[in-house]
């Protein structure tokens, strides 16, 4: 499965890094630098290395576009059966199939679309790691910014912890500072 990554291409635009694995690797040397800011370590880094794992089953090209749609939900599926080859710890597997599921909805709840599931994501999985684990595969690019994913994420951050009422619900976990 992650040979696979070597062969799936991406978006010059979004990736000038190229293709999946080059991706993931840098994503994953971005998750190692925070890693003790996650509630868990272990499901952390896995999560990390998994978290693109659905793209070379979803990426296809659509009107001169490279896209990969709904890798993220194909991703918990996957990820899941290859960590059942090293484990049998099924809590293990269940996290990090969720912070791989969920990993795509900053983006949805930042952009606006239909597909963010705040509410869902909130009950199966923590919001400070999927934030986290965001701001990682953000950082993974060669282009980054490190001040306006910072921004982004506490945007996400916001736009998640506010009930209808603009009231702050507590914080799940401790905070992030980025």
């Amino acid at each position: 499965m992650l040979f696979d990554l070597q062969k799936t291409e991406q978006s010059k635009l979004h990736h000038p890094e190229g293709n999946v694995w080059n991706h993931t690797c840098l994503v994953v040397d971005e998750a190692a630098k925070v890693r003790e800011k996650s509630s868990d370590p272990t499901v952390f880094m896995w999560a990390a290395l998994l978290h693109d794992i659905g793209k070379p089953s979803t990426t296809r090209m659509r009107r001169g576009r490279i896209t990969a749609y709904d890798h993220d939900k194909q991703g918990q599926a996957l990820s899941e059966e290859f960590l059942r080859v090293f484990t049998e710890d099924q809590e293990l597997i269940q996290k990090v199939g969720k912070l791989v599921r969920y990993h795509m909805q900053p983006l949805f709840v930042l952009k606006g679309l239909p597909f963010a599931e705040v509410g869902k994501m909130k009950r199966e999985t923590n919001l400070q790691d999927i934030a986290l684990l965001s701001y990682c595969d953000r950082m993974g690019r060669t282009n980054s910014d490190e001040e306006e994913e910072g921004r982004k994420t506490r945007e996400f951050l916001q736009k998640c912890t506010i009930t209808p009422r603009n009231v702050s619900k507590p914080s799940e976990s401790r905070p992030l500072e980025f």
